[in-house]
């Protein structure tokens, strides 16, 4: 399963002012949003690079679980596994933790529709490396549409018919605002539960209210894990800044969400997961599929200037049967 350097053969969406580019070769990788020929996404400069050294960059599913585990071990749905900590399907953080699941440059796509304004692909969980990561059957199916303001990521998760399968992926979308420093840049956070984070940045099973609203980043570095709060309108995070907001909405199936800025880094996240990190060990928040069941996930990639302003969410459309 050998990375696909840069991605070839690039799949292009347009609609309006707004353009896309998804790797089919390469994870099928978001590697490009463009609103008005500016570039939207961050980390996509060296998009081969990021997958050599099994780093996320652009917009990359990460899976079978988002953030990281608190060791190379875990027990889901009634089956202990152990990771190689050598093993190339697995990458690690700074502290030796293994992170994001298999690097989304190793992860195969076949391309089942792909026109003007929407894609879609569907990743079978079948082969024997994968089920050494990851011992649950299952597919994936990702639709992607493309409207002149907002680009939605639709993820559905289909259970083999061999036993349960845990549901801890996510997304980690990659924000940049071209031509403002950092300093510049606002983000806006609905409330929230903030989850309590270890040293190893991974969560302690407490939770605090957080309140949300609008602040700077200048001089902040965040790496923090929240819950989302049940409310009967979806969780958006923004990005502000030079006239424009870029939004991350998070529409169904997500119940956490990371939020990552880096000091001193070009770029943001606000990742929407399913689960909280290291859900596949320590249990906490992890939903379990009955086998043949679907669970699907989307959230919205949305930008607006300044004097429009954002369209109500669209409802998703009804799965598959």
């Amino acid at each position: 399963m050998g990375v696909i350097a840069g991605g070839g053969g690039g799949l292009p969406l347009e609609a309006g002012d707004l353009r896309a580019v998804f790797l089919p070769g390469a994870g099928m990788l978001g590697a490009s949003l463009r609103f008005r020929g500016e570039e939207l996404l961050g980390r996509v400069d060296d998009v081969a690079g990021c997958a050599r050294a099994g780093e996320v960059c652009g917009l990359p599913l990460v899976h079978p679980w988002a953030n990281r585990l608190a060791g190379f071990g875990y027990r889901a749905a009634g089956r202990a596994v152990a990771l190689d900590p050598a093993s190339p399907l697995l990458h690690t953080d700074a502290r030796g933790l293994p992170i994001h699941g298999v690097p989304w440059s190793r992860l195969v796509w076949r391309v089942a529709e792909h026109r003007a304004g929407a894609l879609e692909a569907d990743l079978d969980w079948a082969a024997p490396e994968l089920l050494d990561v990851f011992p649950f059957p299952h597919r994936l199916e990702l639709a992607v549409t493309l409207s002149p303001d907002a680009l939605t990521v639709a993820a559905t998760l289909v259970a083999g018919s061999t036993g349960a399968v845990p549901v801890s992926f996510g997304f980690h979308p990659y924000l940049s605002l071209a031509g403002l420093p950092r300093a510049g840049w606002r983000i806006e956070l609905p409330a929230m539960r903030h989850l309590d984070l270890d040293g190893r940045q991974i969560p302690t099973g407490r939770e605090t209210p957080f309140p949300g609203g609008t602040t700077g980043l200048a001089g902040q570095a965040l790496d923090d894990g929240f819950a989302l709060a049940a409310a009967p309108a979806p969780a958006v995070f923004a990005l502000t800044g030079r006239g424009r907001r870029v939004s991350v909405t998070l529409l169904e199936g997500y119940s956490y969400a990371q939020v990552f800025a880096p000091d001193g880094a070009d770029y943001l996240a606000f990742e929407p997961m399913t689960a909280p990190a290291n859900a596949l060990v320590s249990g906490h928040g992890l939903r379990l599929l009955a086998p043949g069941e679907r669970f699907r996930a989307t959230f919205r990639v949305g930008v607006t200037e300044s004097g429009a302003p954002p369209r109500p969410p669209r409802p998703p459309r009804p799965p598959r049967p």
